[in-house]
């Protein structure tokens, strides 16, 4: 073996640490990259999408957040919310009053044609993401849900601090 190429050579412990099936970048990648694509065919005929179907998942869940609040909770620009709350207001899926303790606000609320277009995207969603974790046990595909929520809290709260320490 010639000195160059016995330099080339790693460690096998070390060649197997730069695997690319092990690099969470990579894993992130390919895996956002195909829920993208299955997301999207099962919110496609949702007004926004992605984004509309964010929207009505975070006012199912309760009390009826401000305009404010909504976009920060989904992560959107507050003009970007207004015109998807606009589209999603104008198919009857929303509806705005003011908010009974500042009249200045708005609360967004969902309706009930919007939790019955919520549950349909849902089931379609839900098919698609059983496809994407397929080789993934019950527990391993709660354990991932679980973790993943965990991470994402964390980089929301990391989007977020840059933002409030500007103020």
């Amino acid at each position: 073996m010639s000195a160059s190429t016995s330099e080339n050579k790693k460690p096998r412990g070390e060649a197997e640490d730069l695997a690319l099936d092990t690099d969470l970048g990579w894993a992130i990648r390919m895996v956002s990259t195909a829920f993208r694509r299955v997301a999207t065919e099962s919110v496609a005929d949702l007004p926004g999408g992605a984004r509309g179907y964010l929207v009505l998942v975070a006012l199912a869940g309760g009390e009826p957040p401000s305009q404010l609040a909504l976009a920060k909770e989904v992560s959107l620009d507050r003009t970007v919310l207004t015109y998807l709350l606009d589209d999603l207001e104008a198919h009857e899926l929303v509806a705005r009053r003011p908010d009974p303790r500042d009249r200045r606000a708005r609360q967004v609320l969902i309706t009930d044609t919007g939790r019955t277009r919520l549950n349909q995207v849902r089931r379609s969603l839900a098919a698609a993401e059983a496809r994407l974790l397929t080789d993934l046990d019950d527990q391993d595909a709660e354990q991932l849900r679980t973790l993943l929520s965990r991470v994402a809290r964390t980089a929301q709260r990391e989007a977020i601090a840059p933002e409030e320490a500007d103020c």
